[in-house]
């Protein structure tokens, strides 16, 4: 079956297609991680984007029921230069190209994925179609360009209600932006009570659960398309406990009066060193996003930086000098990716505790 690439400079890449038989518009990014492709799918920060995969070979070791991070797939396609429909492991349940079927997602292989990673690199990530369907390249480009990929992508990912998930711990409420499933079982791990809020909560319906802490999630899109949320989250930290990852660290850096901006090709990879300033100790980290936080204008504002990027030495996570606030640019999580950093988990734990008792004193 074949297959097309068409980006919104006119470059093209022929290859073959599988996965579901259609045509889809995105922007186009690039991961660098060599394993965790059905986390990659799964995580809700990928919507809106047809994903190109650095990794020559995915779908090896195939699809289970067990790794999700989410119910489906939002990214719009995605792109790999070989594709293994022979997986060899255990649990695996189904192919890749199985999976991109079920969840009705447009797959391109056979093409030169370094060079599309190069052309990322070089131009920035921009706005493509895929298609293993039409390949008339005025069709294709009409499509594209009716297609507006400028959405909000968090309302469509976030829950449409309020969950609660009893713990015996620390009473947290999660803003959810596009929570990944394992940022949850990170908490429940710690014995955290957990009521999931959609993104758009007002602050007293947070408050009113009396919280010993908020955690503000990832997701997808650019934080300044939520202006309401961010008033929200300027009230929730100056009042509580507030730990932020992602999209979260944006949403914070916003909220104290900071400003945020679009990274060339942004971060999206399992093999990201990022170096703790506090600990004097460098991390390897997983990370999908775009946007990142202006250092002077949160510094300015009462901020510390805490984590820089070993690569482009961009912010990776900041704290309030005198409010109990925190976050990171990255995924301390992992899924796909290390682990290294779930110690930020243990520090809102501890920061939450160091609350609770100088409140009872």
């Amino acid at each position: 079956m074949k297959g097309i690439l068409y980006l919104e400079d006119g470059t093209t890449y022929i290859g073959k297609g599988f996965g579901k038989i259609g045509t889809s518009v995105g922007e186009l990014v690039f991961n660098t991680s060599m394993t965790g492709y059905q986390e990659i799918l799964t995580d809700p920060s990928y919507a809106g984007q047809i994903i190109n995969m650095t990794y020559p070979m995915i779908g090896n070791y195939g699809v289970n029921s067990y790794e999700n991070e989410s119910e489906r797939v939002y990214a719009k396609g995605f792109i790999v230069k070989s594709v293994c429909n022979n997986p060899s492991n255990y649990m695996s349940e189904m192919s890749i190209d199985d999976m991109l079927k079920k969840m009705n997602i447009v797959g391109l292989y056979d093409v030169d994925t370094r060079a599309i990673t190069k052309k990322i690199r070089n131009s920035g990530a921009m706005k493509c179609i895929i298609s293993n369907k039409e390949f008339s390249i005025e069709k294709l480009k009409d499509i594209m360009d009716g297609k507006n990929i400028k959405e909000n992508y968090v309302k469509m990912v976030s829950t449409k209600k309020i969950k609660h998930i009893e713990g015996s711990q620390f009473k947290v409420a999660v803003m959810d932006f596009g929570a990944k499933g394992n940022i949850i079982e990170n908490l429940k791990q710690r014995n955290c009570d957990i009521t999931i809020f959609p993104f758009n909560a007002s602050y007293n319906e947070i408050m009113s659960i009396k919280p010993d802490g908020v955690f503000l999630t990832n997701g997808p899109g650019d934080p300044k398309d939520l202006g309401d949320v961010v008033k929200t989250v300027k009230s929730i930290i100056n009042s509580i406990p507030t730990f932020g990852i992602c999209l979260g660290h944006q949403m914070i850096a916003l909220a104290i009066g900071g400003d945020t901006y679009k990274l060339k090709f942004g971060h999206r990879g399992g093999n990201h060193g990022v170096y703790d300033i506090e600990r004097d100790k460098a991390y390897i980290t997983s990370q999908n996003h775009g946007y990142a936080v202006d250092p002077k204008s949160v510094e300015s504002k009462g901020m510390i930086i805490t984590h820089r990027n070993l690569n482009d030495d961009t912010v990776e996570g900041m704290k309030h000098n005198s409010l109990p606030v925190f976050s990171v640019q990255f995924h301390p999580e992992g899924a796909p990716g290390p682990t290294d950093t779930a110690y930020l988990f243990d520090k809102f734990i501890t920061l939450m505790d160091k609350t609770v008792k100088e409140e009872a004193i």
